[in-house]
């Protein structure tokens, strides 16, 4: 069977995104390219998956893609934009806490990245790019725009106090532990939207560090 993906193509970005491992999710002009960065993630997904612990499969990169969306703005912006039709799906009480743990150990690893990395990070070839800090604090503010989605209002927390961090994260688990339920997008989605964020600001802090 390999492992599902769903391929999501926008007019200049193509995701594509591990079906049953959120935040596996990475983007390239094209669909192979797509495939082609996913697998050469799979190396740096892993750790993710063992903090879930979640067993990874040695045949990870054997994708099938089961689905093919047509993107949009926010595609070509830079993030998967579109629920897949199987998102919709009833979950099972085993396959909603496997995806909550994955979540969650895609927040645990973004925390440990983060305090390793010094607070000020390698700029891109322009000067660009935010430092620690103000990054993690972008995760927090999209992650309230996504909890919205499923129903989920919540303040964004200082990002230096960890309680209330703990708190923030806590109620968007509760709201993903819920996964059959009726909201503006599937839960499933927002879950891998979640990770996907995550976990892809996880990767760049490393990527820029100095």
């Amino acid at each position: 069977m390999g492992t599902r993906v769903y391929i999501e193509r926008g007019a200049k970005r193509t995701f594509a995104s591990a079906a049953d491992w959120p935040g596996w999710s990475r983007a390239a002009k094209d669909e192979k390219s797509a495939l082609e960065a996913l697998a050469a993630y799979a190396p740096r997904y892993a750790p993710v998956a063992k903090l879930a612990r979640v067993p990874f499969p040695k045949d990870a990169t054997d994708f099938n893609v089961t689905e093919r969306l047509n993107g949009n703005a926010t595609t070509d912006f830079g993030a998967p934009g579109i629920p897949a039709r199987d998102e919709a799906k009833t979950m099972s009480d085993a396959e909603a806490k496997r995806m909550l743990s994955l979540v969650e150990a895609c927040w645990a690893y973004l925390d440990q990245v983060r305090a390793k990395a010094p607070e000020e990070l390698r700029k891109g070839p322009r000067g660009g790019g935010r430092d620690r800090e103000k990054m993690f604090d972008h995760v927090l503010g999209a992650e309230v725009e996504y909890a919205k989605r499923i129903g989920v209002r919540l303040k964004q927390p200082d990002g230096k106090d960890t309680g209330a961090v703990s708190a923030f994260r806590k109620a968007q688990s509760e709201g993903f532990a819920r996964p059959n339920r009726d909201e503006k997008w599937p839960v499933a989605y927002a879950a891998r939207r979640t990770a996907w964020h995550a976990l892809d600001h996880a990767w760049e802090i490393e990527d820029r560090l100095p």
